[in-house]
């Protein structure tokens, strides 16, 4: 408990013990082992950090709210604890809301606190220093929302929504905080015994029997069974036993980009490199942690074969997930590591291994674009293609198995998804279900606060430019980061022109040549600028062995890059004028 500050009773000769809203909510927060907060300071929060800070929290002060919202979220999916983002009232806190949004798309548990303007002014519209009703903005994002008024209350409002956060399928909660609450007094022992220590936050989910047998009576029938793992399956922590029920079972496994790592990717079941080949042919396809959203192309169409020929198992903890695009045959709704148990021990020791051609036309397929990508990513040409770059990279991760990767961008993430293989669980982030770029800095950030293992961030140099500043806060800190930016000069390419012939650059062009190794120079970190393969593996091979906050600038051809990465599908385009 903080110390509380001693003032005379009415009691004459007495002295009552009093605290006030600042320690209750850094009383709480300790209490529940939360112990680090992201957040940009400012009013009505900027003695609340600094007060958190001499407490023994740790406070990473960011140079925009988005991004320690961002890392806030990586922090609660790393640890399955909800990150904490501590932001200003108003435009500090839209800030923070695009990040809270996408932590509760992507089941990232993380709790956005905000100071805000006094209730009765912001309820007649006065005017009062950045009013905003905050709460009524934040409840359509997030999956929930509280505000607390009085002291009293701040024991329960930190536990209703640590208790929202990671309870059931995860998300966002918001915490409205009004400026005049830091200041409110009451007795210490009224607001030690008034703070909630949460009690297994997230109860295990069991699954129903009936539901178990189901599900391994669809699978027995496969003739061409496929599993594919979502990042929910490498949040659940789960991981020998995910392991387990996979091997056991026989069948090849898909990794979606968050869950590589759960099985080394170079496991003899995976089938990464035959992914069009298993999506298409497979007959029953069970999902763990993964949902059939636009990632996985809504589970039909034509990379999923003929309609109706393919019987569907999902394991989700949340039951409306179930027939959300297509027909679930066997849906299993409990928490991942409790149905996957309840599913091993189902296998016996007799379970039939999937037969024979499935597996040898799955393992052809395999070494067929294992033989292709092999040879473009020797490639050793100047300037760097994305094939020849991205091999450099893929043999620093194979060396360091133990570092995190970061990864975001058109290209740079479409292509890095496929190549650089993973070897552990939880140590790959990238833009997750709502694509949305400019997560790299807030996620290399938390990655190396939470786990203290080295980052390697590899970004587009689009994606950089929405998060570049927060190479500050790395040299700050000093965080062993090393960032690679792909740079072609552009977004997509480098080689876009003005239709019109005017002097405005086109609408996807960069300065040309840019040197964004400078940046991190300018901060006291180290910066290289590499122009080959071979460069390009020894710079990062050296900034990853010294832990030194690095930006190597990795030149890359403008032509290489292609329209949208691989989804240029969703960006409609004009048919006027054409024939």
């Amino acid at each position: 408990m903080t110390i509380a500050t001693k003032v005379e009773s009415s009691v004459p000769g007495e002295e009552r013990e009093l605290t006030d809203g600042f320690h209750l909510i850094i009383d709480a927060l300790k209490l529940n082992g939360l112990n680090t907060i992201y957040g940009v300071p400012g009013i009505p929060i900027t003695d609340f950090g600094r007060m958190a800070q001499a407490e023994g929290i740790r406070v990473i002060s960011f140079r925009h709210e988005q991004h320690a919202g961002y890392a806030a979220g990586i922090a609660g999916f790393l640890t399955k604890k909800p990150g904490i983002c501590l932001t200003v009232s108003a435009p500090g806190f839209l800030n923070g809301l695009t990040a809270l949004a996408n932590a509760t798309t992507n089941c990232f548990p993380m709790i956005l606190i905000s100071g805000s303007s006094e209730r009765e002014i912001v309820d007649l519209q006065q005017g009062d220093y950045e009013e905003m009703d905050q709460l009524a903005i934040a409840k359509p994002l997030c999956k929930a929302a509280f505000r607390v008024l009085h002291a009293e209350d701040i024991g329960i409002g930190v536990a209703r929504a640590i208790r929202a956060a990671v309870s059931g399928r995860p998300g966002g909660v918001y915490l409205d905080l009004p400026a005049k609450l830091f200041p409110q007094v009451m007795e210490a022992e009224a607001g030690r015994k008034s703070l909630v220590k949460v009690i297994d936050p997230a109860p295990a989910q069991i699954p129903a029997p009936s539901a178990i047998e189901r599900a391994l009576d669809v699978l027995r029938g496969a003739k061409r069974p496929l599993i594919i793992l979502g990042k929910g399956a490498a949040y659940a922590q789960a991981d020998e036993e995910i392991r387990a029920f996979v091997e056991k079972s026989g069948a090849p496994f898909l990794q979606m980009s968050m869950a590589k790592g759960l099985l080394p990717d170079v496991h003899p079941q995976s089938a990464g490199a035959a992914r069009s080949t298993v999506l298409k042919n497979s007959d029953v396809v069970m999902l763990i942690g993964a949902r059939l959203n636009w990632l996985l192309s809504h589970g039909k169409g034509k990379a999923w074969g003929e309609p109706g020929s393919k019987q569907f198992i999902q394991i989700d903890i949340e039951p409306k997930e179930m027939d959300s695009n297509v027909e679930i045959a066997a849906p299993l709704v409990g928490d991942i590591g409790s149905c996957v148990s309840a599913l091993l021990e189902g296998l016996g020791d007799n379970w039939p291994m999937p037969p024979g051609d499935w597996i040898d036309a799955v393992e052809t397929k395999k070494q067929e674009n294992i033989t292709k990508m092999a040879l473009r990513l020797k490639k050793n040409s100047t300037p760097m293609d994305f094939h020849g770059a991205l091999g450099a990279l893929r043999t620093v991760v194979k060396e360091r198995p133990d570092a995190i990767l970061v990864n975001e961008g058109a290209n740079t993430l479409d292509l890095a998804r496929g190549i650089i293989d993973m070897y552990q669980p939880r140590k790959r982030l990238d833009v997750g279900t709502w694509g949305v770029m400019g997560v790299g800095m807030g996620s290399a950030i938390a990655a190396a606060v939470e786990t203290g293992k080295p980052v390697l961030a590899v970004e587009g140099d689009s994606a950089f430019g929405f998060c570049g500043m927060e190479v500050e806060t790395i040299c700050r800190y000093n965080l062993p980061v090393c960032i690679v930016i792909f740079n072609n000069n552009g977004i997509y390419r480098g080689t876009d022109v003005n239709s019109t012939g005017g002097a405005d650059a086109a609408t996807t062009v960069f300065v040309k040549d840019a040197r964004y190794d400078r940046m991190m120079e300018a901060f006291g970190g180290a910066g290289a600028n590499v122009t080959t393969p071979d460069e390009l593996y020894r710079a990062v091979s050296e900034a990853m062995d010294s832990g030194r906050p690095t930006l190597v600038n990795a030149v890359i051809d403008p032509a290489a890059g292609t329209e949208s990465g691989r989804i240029g599908n969703l960006n409609p385009q004009s048919v006027v004028g054409k024939k």
